[in-house]
C-alpha cells in the first residue's frame, strides 16, 4: 500500500489530511500542558493545606503535638507534603518529556510537510507547463495544416483558370509549397513535444508524485508513532511516582499504627497532675446540741486545743468536695480567693483627660485578713484576672506543685542549653583569637576581647539565673513528698502555716470571757467569701458576650487591665459598667480589657445571659 500509487490524484486531500494530523498533535500537546498545570495547582493546594494545619511555632498548638495522635497527624501532614511533591514531579516530567519534545517535533513536522508539498506543487507546475507547450504546438500544427490546405486549393484554382498569367500560377504554387513545408515542420515539432510530454507525464505519475507522496506518508506515519509514544510516556510518568506515593501512604498508615492511647493518657496525667491528694472524709457535725457557739477543735476561731480548720457555714457547707470541679478544688487547696486585678486608676492623660476612675475593689474585713495572710504563700491567681492582664510569677508559684516542678525543670533545661550555646560561641571566639595571634595579617586579636568579655558576662548571668531556678526547683521537690499531709484537708482547709493567722481572725471575734459573740455581719462575710470562691473559680471558659459596642474616640490603654481601641472600631461587650465608669470588652479570644464607658456606645443583647433589659 502506497499513497503514491493509490492516491496519485488526491494531492489536495492529502494536504488537508496532513494539516489535520498536525492539528491533532497540537491538541494533544495542549491537553498535556493543561494536565501539568492541574498537577501543579493540585500540588500547590496540597502544600497549602499541609502548611495550614502545621502547628504554629511558639504556640499552644506546638505543645499539643507531644501526643501520639497529634504526632501521627503531623506525620500525615508531612507525608501529604511529599505526596504533593510527587505531583510536582509528574508535572515536571510531562513538561520535559512530552510537551517540550512534541512542540519541537511539531515545528520540524511543519517544515518537512511544507517542503514535501512544495516539491509536489513544483512537479505539478512543471507538468502543467509541458501540457501548455503541447497544446500550443498542437494548435500551431492544426493552423499550419489548414493554411497549407487553403494554399493548395488556391494554387489548383489558379492553375485551372486560363485567364491567369503564368507568373501568378507560379506564385500560387510556391505559396502552396511553403505552406506545406510549414505544416510539415509544425507536425514534426508537435510530434517531438508530444513525445516529450508523454515522457514527463509518465515520470510525473510514476516517479515524482509517488516519491513525494511516499515521503508525506512516511511523515504522517512518524507523527502517528510519535503521538503513540507520547501517550506511553504519559502513562509511564504517572507509573514512576506510584512507588513513592505508595511509600507516602505507607508512612500515613505507619503513623496511624504508632498511635498509643495509653501513652497519650499518661501524657495527660503528666500535663495536668497537680501533686495534691484527694481530700479526706468530712467530719460529722452534730446539730442536735443546743445552737450555742462554743470553743471546739472544728471551730474557725479556735487554735488553743488543735489545728485550726476553716468551715464555711450555711449554704456553702452543702457544696461537697467530690462534686466540686477539679480546677475549683485545686484553687481551694492552694490559694485563697483573690479579686481580679483592678483596671487602671485613670486613663492616660493624652487619651482620657477626664476619664472615669478605675473600679474600686471593696474588701470585707474578714476576706481582707485572708488575703493579707496568703500574700506570702504560692497561690493560683484567678483565671479571669490573668486574662485581664495579670502577669505570671517568675517562679511559677501560681501553679500546683507538680506543674510548677515541671515548669521549673523545663526552665532550667532551657537555661542550660543557652549556657552551652554561649560557651560554644566563646570557644569559637577563642579559637579565632588564637588564629589571629598566629596570623596577625588576618585580624587584630584585641578586637575580640570585648566579645569574649560579653560572652563571659552572658554565661555568668545565665548561671545565676539557673541557680535561682534550681533553688526554686529544689524547694518544690523538697515539698512534694509532704503534699499528702496537705491534701487531706477538706472543705476550705488550708496548709499548716495558716494556723496563726486564722487564730488571729478567730480571736478578733472572741469576747473577753473566751466565748464567741453572735456577730451576724462577720458570719455573713464568711459565707460571702465561700460564695466568691465558687464564683471566681467557676470555670476557665471565656465570658460570653452580652452585646457589642462602638468606639466613639481613640483610647490608648497604657495601664494594666486596659485595652487600646480605635475610633469607629466594633468590639464585644463581656461586662457592662458596674457604676465605676469602666466597661469590659473583648477584641478576640485572647485580647480583652477595660475602656472608659464614656468612650464607647454600648448595644446590649437583650437575650444575652446577664444583660439588663432596657425599655
Amino acid at each position: 500500500m502506497s499513497w503514491g500509487t493509490e492516491l496519485w490524484d488526491q494531492f489536495d486531500n492529502l494536504e488537508k489530511h496532513t494539516q489535520w494530523g498536525i492539528d491533532i498533535l497540537e491538541k494533544y500537546i495542549k491537553f498535556v500542558k493543561e494536565r501539568t498545570e492541574i498537577e501543579l495547582s493540585y500540588a500547590k493546594q496540597l502544600r497549602n493545606l499541609s502548611k495550614k494545619y502545621q502547628p504554629k511555632k511558639n504556640s499552644k498548638e506546638e505543645e499539643e503535638y507531644k501526643y501520639t495522635a497529634c504526632k501521627a497527624f503531623l506525620s500525615t501532614l508531612n507525608e501529604m507534603n511529599d505526596y504533593a511533591g510527587q505531583h510536582e514531579v509528574i508535572s515536571e516530567n510531562m513538561t520535559s518529556q512530552i510537551t517540550v519534545d512534541l512542540m519541537r517535533y511539531v515545528q520540524e513536522l511543519k517544515q518537512e510537510r511544507k517542503s514535501n508539498f512544495h516539491d509536489g506543487r513544483k512537479a505539478q507546475q512543471h507538468i502543467e507547463t509541458c501540457w501548455k507547450q503541447l497544446e500550443s504546438s498542437k494548435r500551431r500544427f492544426e493552423r499550419d495544416c489548414k493554411e497549407a490546405d487553403r494554399a493548395q486549393q488556391y494554387f489548383e484554382k489558379m492553375d485551372a483558370d486560363i485567364n491567369v498569367t503564368k507568373a501568378d500560377v507560379e506564385k500560387a504554387r510556391q505559396q502552396a509549397q511553403l505552406r506545406h513545408q510549414m505544416a510539415e515542420d509544425s507536425k514534426a515539432d508537435y510530434s517531438s513535444i508530444l513525445q516529450r510530454f508523454n515522457q514527463e507525464q509518465w515520470e510525473y505519475y510514476h516517479t515524482h508524485i509517488p516519491n513525494i507522496f511516499q515521503k508525506i506518508q512516511e511523515m504522517e506515519e512518524r507523527r502517528i508513532v510519535r503521538i503513540g509514544e507520547s501517550m506511553k510516556t504519559y502513562a509511564e510518568v504517572d507509573r514512576q511516582v506510584i512507588p513513592i506515593i505508595g511509600k507516602c501512604l505507607d508512612g500515613i498508615v505507619k503513623a496511624a499504627e504508632s498511635i498509643d492511647q495509653k501513652n497519650d493518657s499518661q501524657l495527660v496525667v503528666e500535663a495536668y497532675k497537680s501533686g495534691f491528694e484527694p481530700p479526706g472524709d468530712i467530719e460529722f457535725e452534730d446539730y442536735t446540741q443546743p445552737m450555742k457557739r462554743t470553743v471546739s477543735e472544728n471551730s474557725l476561731s479556735s487554735s488553743k486545743e488543735g489545728k485550726p480548720e476553716l468551715k464555711f457555714g450555711g449554704k456553702s457547707r452543702g457544696k461537697l468536695w467530690p462534686f466540686i470541679k477539679k480546677n475549683k478544688l485545686m484553687s481551694l487547696l492552694t490559694s485563697p480567693h483573690q479579686p481580679p486585678p483592678p483596671p487602671p486608676a485613670s486613663a492616660s492623660p493624652s487619651a482620657v483627660p477626664n476619664g472615669p476612675q478605675s473600679p474600686k475593689q471593696q474588701k470585707e474585713p474578714l476576706s481582707h485578713r485572708f488575703n493579707e495572710f496568703m500574700t506570702s504563700k504560692p497561690k493560683i491567681h484567678c483565671f479571669r484576672s490573668l486574662k485581664r492582664g495579670g502577669a505570671t510569677p517568675e517562679d511559677f508559684s501560681n501553679l500546683p506543685p507538680e506543674q510548677r516542678r515541671k515548669k521549673l525543670q523545663q526552665k532550667v533545661d532551657d537555661l542550660n542549653k543557652e549556657i552551652q550555646k554561649e560557651m560554644d560561641q566563646r570557644d569559637a571566639i577563642t579559637k579565632m583569637k588564637d588564629v589571629y595571634l598566629k596570623n596577625p595579617q588576618m585580624g587584630d586579636p584585641a578586637s575580640l576581647d570585648h566579645k569574649l568579655a560579653e560572652a563571659a558576662q552572658n554565661i555568668e548571668k545565665l548561671r545565676l539565673e539557673t541557680q535561682k531556678f534550681e533553688a526554686w526547683l529544689a524547694e518544690v521537690e523538697g515539698r512534694l513528698p509532704a503534699r499528702s499531709e496537705q491534701a487531706r484537708r477538706q472543705s476550705g482547709m488550708y496548709e499548716a502555716q495558716t494556723h496563726q493567722t486564722v487564730t488571729n481572725c478567730a480571736q478578733d471575734r472572741e469576747s473577753p470571757d473566751g466565748s464567741y459573740t453572735e456577730e451576724q455581719s462577720q458570719e455573713s462575710e464568711l459565707k460571702v467569701l465561700a460564695t466568691d470562691f465558687d464564683d471566681e473559680f467557676d470555670d476557665e471558659e471565656p465570658l460570653p458576650a452580652i452585646g457589642t459596642c462602638k468606639a466613639l474616640y481613640t483610647f490608648e490603654g497604657q495601664n494594666e487591665g486596659t485595652i487600646s481601641v480605635v475610633e469607629g472600631e466594633m468590639l464585644s461587650v463581656i461586662e457592662e459598667d458596674k457604676g465605676d465608669g469602666w466597661t469590659r470588652i473583648r477584641r478576640s479570644e485572647d485580647e480583652e480589657g477595660y475602656v472608659p464607658t464614656s468612650y464607647v456606645e454600648v448595644y446590649l443583647d437583650k437575650n444575652a445571659k446577664g444583660a439588663k433589659t432596657y425599655i
